[in-house]
């Protein structure tokens, strides 16, 4: 991930620990070894692959003396390196600010009293903490009852979508998992792709053709990642509302990566977080030309009903074979409805 935020990667140190230290998460051999390495590559920041505390974070910038960043906040920088839209920079600028909020701890040096009250009998005032706050929910307020109009005008849209009668098709997936591909070769869109964590924040619809079938609507979403911050999933709601109204959903899968298995239960993990683990699912495992042997075909339940479907978007293999599987399960979802 950090190398989707231009950071030239020097050294990648592991450890393992039963419990991390409450004080600098890692031991102190440790914070040993990654100060040498400060020293000798001359580096500016030091990434954890993990959520640190706000002490935590604060000592391990005074014992590293560079910039140190934790799982969320980086996350949350690559969040806001992609967001284009108006909602999207909403969104990722409530999360940013809520994430501060958590780091608003009494380590800092200007914690003094501001003077307070009038004439001689003036009381201590507010501590530059208790301002910071106060401003900091100033602006989060601002921020979500701006999304909360913004969340309005999407709730309508999905409205007339529906009195439109047309099924809603929305991609998930783990990130990189190639859901933009698999969106522009069913859509046509031309939706940004890159090699790269998080190149989709803002949904994309388009009505699509579906051959034998008619006229669909299909939503390319915000990948999913492990350990997704909760300031993410909290700010990104209005956007997840699209996958949580879906009529079907498409979850994407690397089919070559052999951690697949972890990266579907993440996803599933998200989905019944945000409410959607009971829209119907069927799972594309895309990819296959990485597999050294690979045949495009439709897995089917007992019941009929396709639940896998195996293609590879970038280079067309399958695709025909995932329009039959769709139309079969938005035909069954027509008969139960």
């Amino acid at each position: 991930m950090a190398l989707s935020v231009g950071v030239d990667v020097v050294a990648d140190i592991g450890c393992r620990r039963d419990v991390p230290d409450s004080k600098y998460f890692v031991g102190q051999g440790k914070a040993s070894e990654i100060i040498s390495l400060i020293s000798f590559h001359k580096a500016k920041a030091v990434i954890f692959n993990h959520p640190l505390s706000p002490a935590q974070e604060r000592n391990l910038e005074k014992l590293f003396n560079c910039a140190v960043l934790d799982r969320t906040k980086l996350i949350l920088n690559i969040f806001a390196k992609r967001a284009r839209s108006f909602e999207g920079k909403l969104q990722v600028e409530l999360a940013n600010l809520e994430h501060m909020a958590t780091r608003l701890v009494r380590g800092w040096t200007h914690l003094e009293r501001q003077k307070g009250g009038i004439g001689l009998r003036g009381g201590p005032g507010e501590t530059q903490l208790e301002v910071d706050r106060r401003i900091l929910r100033k602006k989060i307020n601002g921020l979500k009852k701006r999304l909360v109009k913004l969340e309005q005008q999407r709730t309508q849209n999905r409205r007339a979508r529906k009195r439109s009668g047309l099924p809603v098709i929305a991609l998930v997936g783990y990130t990189n998992a190639g859901k933009s591909t698999l969106f522009n070769k069913l859509s046509s869109a031309g939706a940004g792709i890159a090699d790269m964590v998080f190149t989709t924040l803002d949904p994309l619809l388009r009505r699509v053709y579906l051959p034998g079938f008619g006229t669909i609507i299909i939503v390319d979403t915000v990948g999913f990642i492990r350990d997704l911050p909760h300031e993410l999933i909290d700010a990104f709601h209005a956007t997840l509302e699209e996958t949580k109204e879906a009529d079907l959903l498409l979850h994407v899968i690397d089919a070559s990566d052999p951690e697949k298995n972890i990266k579907i239960d993440v996803v599933n993990n998200v989905l019944e977080e945000i409410g959607a683990n009971n829209v119907p699912q069927l799972q594309v495992l895309n990819k296959i030309d990485l597999l050294s042997e690979f045949t495009p075909r439709i897995d089917y339940e007992s019941n009929g009903a396709a639940n896998r479907v195996w293609v590879s978007a970038a280079n067309d293999i399958g695709i025909p074979l995932l329009f039959e599987a769709i139309q079969g399960n938005l035909s069954i979802f027509d008969e139960i409805t």
